[in-house]
């Protein structure tokens, strides 16, 4: 019996070490320098014409324009914190992660309907500032009982 469970257990850390990406892809430890205004970055948000495809929970922004909509709000309570990695990713490679949504509404031939070209368009500190925005719009919900321990 305890030679079964050793060989369960090391099957279980294999599968959480190989989980772990650690290669030149990997967004573990990826942050972006310190600094980011999240009132700047709302300005670009906008002058970047992001509002014209996405609703930004619980702010009052001009409503989206494009056709067909984009079911993709930006914002409000999320189970984990969004990263730099995350946010950055979604921006500059936005066919990424296509998952979640309706494809018929966020995609064409399997791309993202989001242009792929804000990496050109963009400087770093612009990226920066829009993520510091986005990330402010976000709410953590808490996944245990608060017993009032601190």
């Amino acid at each position: 019996m305890p030679k079964r469970i050793s060989v369960a257990l090391l099957g279980v850390m294999a599968l959480l070490v190989s989980s772990c990406d650690t290669g030149p892809h990997a967004a573990a430890g990826f942050r972006l320098p310190p600094g980011g205004s999240p009132e700047q970055g709302k300005a670009d948000f906008v002058a970047f014409g992001c509002d014209t495809c996405h609703e930004v929970s619980g702010l009052a922004l001009p409503k989206p324009t494009v056709q067909p909509p984009v079911p993709v709000v930006l914002g409000g309570p999320v189970d984990s914190p969004m990263t730099d990695g995350y946010l950055v990713t979604s921006i500059i490679y936005p066919s990424y992660r296509l998952a979640g949504h309706p494809q018929s509404q966020i995609a064409v031939n399997g791309e993202s309907r989001m242009p792929h070209d804000y990496a050109a368009k963009m400087t770093v500190q612009q990226l920066t500032d829009i993520v510091a925005f986005l990330q402010a719009q976000y709410v953590v919900r808490r996944t245990l009982p608060d017993y009032g321990y601190r």
